[in-house]
Parts: structure tokens; C-alpha cells; sequence
């Protein structure tokens, strides 16, 4: 299979309309195949699985995963057998990785606050879980395990009183006993056999077994990206993570870098899906023309090779002047996941702005931080970055702030209240500070 590599883009000798162009994002697809109109068709899916519940989940199933179930949750002799069909080095490695995330989300967590912001006038703030809270853990040619966890830690640390997952099943009707074994590890026991927009309406407005759900996490495809928005826009929708697109990788790698190792980075985000993209900057033409030779042969000896083909069509080598200069380039793009792969790295890393995830360092590949290093790759994409950030213990949690005054703080503070509720017109808002402020000591 012939992999075509995008033309070497020198900074400096474009005009910005070029600069634009080259920084764009591969489309979202807004039509399918068969149906024409994306949003059409995952609306009439939401719509089916609202009315019909289970039978139509079964049905969407059937039509979609071309697997025709009779039972939708994963049943007690699933979870019994799960273990003992996963090889021991990969629970090992499960447990390893818990242990990380878990350290690392705890530390995270956010802190309770209790403070007078004027005598006799004291405001808190409290967080409290949210539930029940719904998963997705999308399907493929791998069981997605790592997304498992990057979900299901946080959502327990957070005490999420209620937690059900969604993936798809298998081509036999069952879900990769890793999924199971990592959910157990998590202390999820309600998983269910659902993929695609079908299983996002199913957690979104619940059928008969599947419990609605406050809120959703989860990558996924155009269709589960296209329902988790329209259910959140939705009257008593679920709400949803974060907005999300396609993978992507950014590398900013100087003259000392090794190309074999941005060449894995590179193909490691690439490989993900056919509108996925990855970008390298970098300050020395070498090593650009290195990674344009080496590219199309390691990408031909992988499984993915088909996916590959069309992703790296997408493919951005930029020469700049700078390392310096790269990280201004990145900010205005707000990748995913940004790598430092040059030697000025603990410098640079303070200039960067907007990304989702960084990476410092030669010894610091992406991947460590998909698995196991213990930060979260469920992250904002598609430029997302600028304004939102990673699934953290503070997304499955709901921040409510109370306020008690005393007499003689109302005293303090209502007048202010009084003032600036008069300022902008609203009488009874006025009124119910200024009555006690008149009458308040005749009250008990």
C-alpha cells in the first residue's frame, strides 16, 4: 500500500492564509454514507432507543455490530471466568497502572472551603458526586483498556455512587474479559454490551436496563461525539464531558533528536483512525527530510497500514527558525498532545499555553501517558485544548457553595445588596434584604 507524505512546509515562506491552511484540522465528517446527514441520522437513533428501550438497542445492535443479543448486561458467569482468561502479565500490568492514576487523581482532587468573607457572613464550597455517571469505552480491533481505567479511577475517587459502562460486544456477543477484569479493578459492575450513538442515547435517557445517566464520559467515533452533543442539548440530556474530535500529536524536536523515536510518536496518534493527525516541528531540515524517508516503510509493516494511508495524508512537517518559535505555532494550533523531544524542553515547557497533555523530554513517548503514567488521556481535541482540559476526579464531582449569615452579618453586608440590587432595578430582591435589615431584630 502506497503512503503518500505531505510536502515539507517552510514557515518562513508562507503567507499566513498558507500558514492557516496548513494547521487545519482533517473535516469532521458532517454526512454518512447511506443516510446523508450525520446529525439526522444519530438524532433518529436517539430517538429510536427513547422509544423503544431495549428492543431497539437489541435491534440498533444487531444492525450496527452485526451481533444479535438476547441479554445486554454482562452476565454473573462473564465476570466469574473474565480473569482467568486474561493472561496474569496483563492483570499485573492493569493493577500497575491503577496504582498510578489512582496516585495521581488522588493528589488532584479538589480541596473543600470554609472561610468568613466578613464578619459574621461565612461562604463554603462543597463538591459532591455526581450519579449515576455513564462510561463509554468504545470498541475495535483492541480491547481498549487503558480508557477504562483513565474513566474508572477518577469516577471512584470521586465516589460516584453509581457507575455503568457501555462497549461494544465482540463479533460473539462478548465484551474482551480485559475490559471486564479492568472494571472489576475499578469497582464497576454494571457493564453493558452497547456501542455507537445507541449506547450513548441508552445512557443518556436509560432504557429498561440501563439506569439514565447524569453525565458522560468517553471518546468515540463521529457518532458518539455527534450524540453526546445533542443529548446534552437535549431537555433532561445527559450532560457530556468535553467536546472532542479526532486524535492528534504535535512534536516539536530539534537537530539532536532521534527521527526513529518522532517517526513511533508520530505514527502512534496517526494510526488511531483515518482523520487522525500528526504535526512535527522542528528547526532542523535533516531531520524533517529523515522522518519524510522513514515514514512510508515503518508505517507499511504495521497492522494498521489501511488507516495509516489516509491519516498521514494529514501529515504536517513544518520547518521553522526556532524551538521558540515551534511552541508559538503550537499554541495556536492546541494540540491534543504536545511532545518536547528537544534539548531546550524543561525551557520551552513554560512557554506552552494551550495543549491537552505534555510530554518533556526524549525519554517521554506519548503512549507512557495513554497507559500508565498517570495522568488521564481522555483529552480535549480539535483545539479544544484552549479552553477545556483533561478528565480529571473534578469532572465527576459538582461544586455547590453555601453561605449562613449571622444577624450582625447581614448588617455588614446587606446594604451592599441593597445598593446594587436598587442599581439594577429588582425591587424585591432589594426588599428582602432591606426588610430584614429594618425588621431583623424583631425576629427570633
Amino acid at each position: 500500500m502506497t503512503i503518500c507524505i505531505p510536502a515539507l512546509i517552510d514557515w518562513s515562506a508562507v503567507n499566513e492564509a498558507e500558514r492557516q491552511a496548513a494547521l487545519q484540522r482533517p473535516p469532521m465528517p458532517a454526512t454518512h454514507p447511506t443516510s446523508g446527514d450525520l446529525p439526522a441520522a444519530v438524532s433518529e437513533i436517539i430517538c429510536r432507543v427513547r422509544a423503544g428501550g431495549d428492543d431497539a438497542l437489541r435491534a440498533l445492535g444487531e444492525k450496527y455490530d452485526g451481533v444479535k443479543l438476547e441479554q445486554l448486561e454482562v452476565s454473573a458467569a462473564e465476570w466469574a471466568t473474565a480473569e482467568s482468561l486474561v493472561e496474569p502479565v496483563v492483570v499485573h500490568a492493569i493493577d500497575e497502572a491503577i496504582a498510578r492514576i489512582e496516585a495521581f487523581h488522588m493528589a488532584g482532587r479538589p480541596v473543600p472551603v470554609s472561610m468568613e468573607t466578613a464578619p459574621g457572613l461565612r461562604c463554603e464550597a462543597r463538591y459532591l458526586p455526581i450519579s449515576p455517571v455513564g462510561l463509554y469505552v468504545p470498541g475495535g480491533s483492541a480491547p481498549l483498556i487503558s480508557t477504562v481505567l483513565m474513566l474508572a479511577v477518577p469516577a471512584r475517587i470521586a465516589a460516584c455512587e453509581q457507575v455503568v459502562l457501555c462497549t461494544p460486544p465482540d463479533a460473539q456477543g462478548q465484551v474482551p474479559p480485559a475490559i471486564l477484569v479492568a472494571a472489576a479493578r475499578c469497582g464497576i459492575r454494571q457493564v453493558f454490551k452497547a456501542g455507537g450513538a445507541q449506547a450513548i442515547a441508552a445512557l443518556g435517557f436509560g432504557t429498561e436496563s440501563i439506569p439514565a445517566c447524569a453525565k458522560l464520559f468517553g471518546p468515540g467515533n463521529a457518532w458518539v461525539t455527534e450524540a453526546k452533543q445533542l443529548i446534552a442539548a437535549m431537555p433532561g440530556g445527559a450532560a457530556r464531558d468535553m467536546p472532542a474530535g479526532p486524535s492528534e500529536v504535535l512534536v516539536i524536536a530539534d537537530e539532536g533528536a532521534d527521527a526513529t523515536a518522532v517517526c513511533w510518536d508520530l505514527l502512534s496518534q496517526a494510526e488511531h483512525g483515518p482523520d487522525s493527525q500528526a504535526i512535527v516541528i522542528s528547526d532542523s531540515p535533516e531531520l524533517l527530510l529523515a522522518i519524510e524517508r522513514m515514514i512510508p516503510a515503518m508505517a507499511a509493516e504495521l497492522p494498521r497500514v489501511a488507516i495509516l494511508a489516509e491519516s498521514l495524508l494529514y501529515l504536517r512537517r513544518v520547518l521553522v527558525k526556532s524551538t521558540a518559535e515551534a511552541v508559538e505555532i503550537s499554541n495556536r494550533y492546541a494540540p491534543e498532545h504536545l511532545l518536547l523531544n528537544c534539548s531546550d524542553a524543561d525551557q520551552l515547557v513554560d512557554r506552552v499555553t494551550a495543549a491537552g497533555s505534555v510530554f518533556i523530554g526524549p525519554w517521554t513517548p506519548e503512549s507512557l501517558g495513554d497507559y500508565c503514567s498517570g495522568t488521564n488521556h481522555v483529552l480535549p481535541t480539535y483545539g479544544h485544548a484552549r479552553a477545556y482540559s483533561g478528565l480529571s476526579v473534578n469532572d465527576f464531582l459538582r461544586r455547590m457553595t453555601l453561605q449562613r449569615a449571622s444577624q450582625a452579618g447581614l448588617r455588614g453586608a446587606g446594604p451592599c445588596a441593597v445598593t446594587l440590587a436598587g442599581a439594577e432595578g429588582l425591587h424585591a430582591h432589594q426588599m428582602a434584604v432591606a426588610y430584614r435589615l429594618e425588621f431583623g431584630g424583631e425576629q427570633q
